[in-house]
């Protein structure tokens, strides 16, 4: 059975950038990577120019985007309550956060620190 794992922004930076590659041995042993739509805006947001848009874009083609439930949001929402002012919850992270668990499905990063106080989230063990 292939691996499905919910890849953070911090991750899929380094893989666009070739800084690291994780994601593409991740890919090449059927991983199936996923992203949600605030991690695609993340990444979007990002470009300096159209160019660099259109280049965001390519390299999210191997991903599969996640349907955002209010469950999410509202999950997210409760997050934000908890965790914001005891641990530095951002918005993008609670709602991060939220989609894995919501999904059951691994998240893999590499700022643990911004989601393992979270309950019932299962951080992705090191490749």
């Amino acid at each position: 059975m292939s691996d499905l794992l919910l890849c953070d922004t911090c991750v899929i930076i380094d893989f666009m950038s070739g800084r690291s590659q994780l994601l593409n041995d991740l890919i090449n042993n059927d991983a199936i990577l996923f992203v949600n739509s605030i991690i695609e805006m993340e990444l979007l947001q990002g470009a300096l120019d159209k160019n660099e848009l259109q280049r965001i874009e390519k390299k999210l083609e191997p991903f599969r985007l996640l349907i955002m439930q209010q469950t999410i949001f509202d999950l997210a929402t409760q997050f934000i309550r908890e965790y914001r002012l005891s641990h530095g919850l951002a918005l993008p992270d609670a709602v991060i956060g939220a989609t894995a668990i919501y999904y059951q499905m691994p998240l893999l990063t590499y700022n643990r620190k911004d989601f393992k106080f979270l309950p019932a989230i299962h951080l992705a063990d090191d490749y």
